[in-house]
C-alpha cells in the first residue's frame, strides 16, 4: 500500500502509471456523433413527414408549393446530419491512426539499429525516444520515461499499445514482447517487423493511388449528371413547354393531330431530385470503399456528394412549368 514516506522515484512511478492507465471508458466522439446525428435525423424525419401532408408549412424555397419537394428537402437534412458527423470524425480518426502507424517502422528501425550496438531492448528504446516520430514522438517518450523509472519493458509497452490502440501497433507489440521474452537477438526481430510493416503501408499507398482513379471516376459521372439535368432544365424542357403551349392555343388543338403535355414537368423533376439522392449516397458509399476500404470514408463523400448535388438542385436548377 502506498504511503506518504515512499521514495520520490516510487512515487513518480506509480503516479506514471495511474495517468497512463486511466482511459476514458465512456463512448468514443465517433459514436456520440452517430447517435447525435440519428436523434436529429429522426426530428428532421418527422418534420419531413407533417411537411407531406401539410401540416408544416415551413419551406426552404420561397414562394414554393407545400407537398413532395420541401418534405423531400428536410429528408435530405435528415440524411445529412445523420451521415456527415459519423463519417467526418470517424474519417479523421482513421487518418491519425494512419499518420501514427506511418512512423512506426522508424522508430522500430531506430531500436533495432541501437540493439545491434550491445544495448537491451529498454535503453535502445531509451535512446530511440530521442528521435522525432511524428504523432508518435510523446507517446514513446512517455514510454522511455516509464522504462528510465523502473517500469518493466514489457508493461512499458502494454501502456503504449493502450494509448496508441491501432492494429498495427497491437501487433507489433505483440511480436516485440513475444519475441524479448523468447530471448535471442531482439534487434533482429525488430529489423524485420520493421521492414514488414513498411512493406505492408508502401503495399496499401500503392492500392490507395490505384484506387483513387476510380473514385475521381465517381465524382466525375455525380456531376456530369448534374450537369445534364441543369442542361434539361434551361435550354430542352422550357422549349418544350412553348411548344406545348403553342399547339394548344392554335388550330391544332381540337384537329387531334400532335399534342405535348407538359403538365408533368415538375414531376419528371421531382424523379430526378430522387435520383441524385439515391446516387450521392451510393456513389459515396462506393468511392469511400473502393479508397480506403471503410465504409466510414464512404460516408464522408456520400454527405458531400449529397449536399452539394441537392443544394444544385433545389436552389441552382429552376424547375420549367412548377
Amino acid at each position: 500500500m502506498a504511503t506518504p514516506s515512499a521514495p520520490a522515484s516510487v512515487r513518480r512511478v506509480r503516479a506514471i502509471s495511474a495517468n497512463v492507465s486511466a482511459r476514458p471508458t465512456g463512448l468514443s466522439r465517433e459514436i456520440l456523433a452517430l447517435i447525435g446525428g440519428g436523434v436529429a435525423a429522426a426530428i428532421l424525419w418527422g418534420i419531413a413527414a407533417l411537411e407531406y401532408v401539410r401540416k408544416v408549412t415551413f419551406v426552404l424555397r420561397p414562394g414554393e408549393a407545400l407537398g413532395a419537394n420541401p418534405a423531400i428537402d428536410f429528408m435530405v437534412l435528415g440524411l445529412l446530419a445523420f451521415l456527415g458527423p459519423y463519417g467526418f470524425l470517424a474519417t479523421a480518426a482513421q487518418h491519425r491512426i494512419a499518420r501514427i502507424e506511418d512512423r512506426l517502422p522508424d522508430f522500430l528501425r531506430d531500436v533495432a539499429e541501437a540493439g545491434r550496438f550491445g544495448m537491451t531492448l529498454p535503453d535502445a528504446i531509451v535512446v530511440a525516444s530521442t528521435g522525432r516520430y511524428g504523432l508518435l514522438t510523446s507517446e514513446i517518450q512517455k514510454m522511455a520515461s516509464q522504462i528510465e523509472w523502473g517500469v518493466p519493458v514489457a508493461t512499458a509497452l502494454r501502456l503504449f499499445e493502450e494509448r496508441v490502440p491501432t492494429p498495427l501497433t497491437q501487433r507489433v507489440v505483440s511480436i516485440v514482447t513475444r519475441a524479448n521474452e523468447a530471448g535471442g537477438n531482439v534487434a533482429d526481430v525488430l529489423a524485420m517487423v520493421a521492414h514488414d510493416t513498411r512493406e505492408s503501408q508502401l503495399n496499401e499507398q500503392s492500392r490507395k493511388i490505384s484506387m483513387l482513379t476510380y473514385v475521381t471516376v465517381i465524382y466525375i459521372a455525380f456531376f456530369v449528371f448534374l450537369v445534364t439535368i441543369y442542361i434539361m432544365a434551361a435550354v430542352f424542357l422550357p422549349q418544350m413547354i412553348k411548344a406545348g403551349q403553342g399547339i394548344a392555343t392554335s388550330s391544332l388543338a381540337g384537329a387531334g393531330v400532335v399534342t405535348l403535355n407538359f403538365a408533368f414537368v415538375p414531376i419528371l423533376f421531382l424523379a430526378f431530385l430522387v435520383a441524385v439522392i439515391v446516387h450521392a449516397v451510393g456513389d459515396g458509399i462506393m468511392a469511400g470503399v473502393l479508397y480506403n476500404g471503410k465504409v466510414a470514408e464512404g460516408l464522408q463523400h456520400a454527405t458531400i456528394m449529397l449536399a452539394v448535388g441537392w443544394l444544385i438542385m433545389r436552389f441552382v436548377v429552376t424547375i420549367p412549368g412548377a
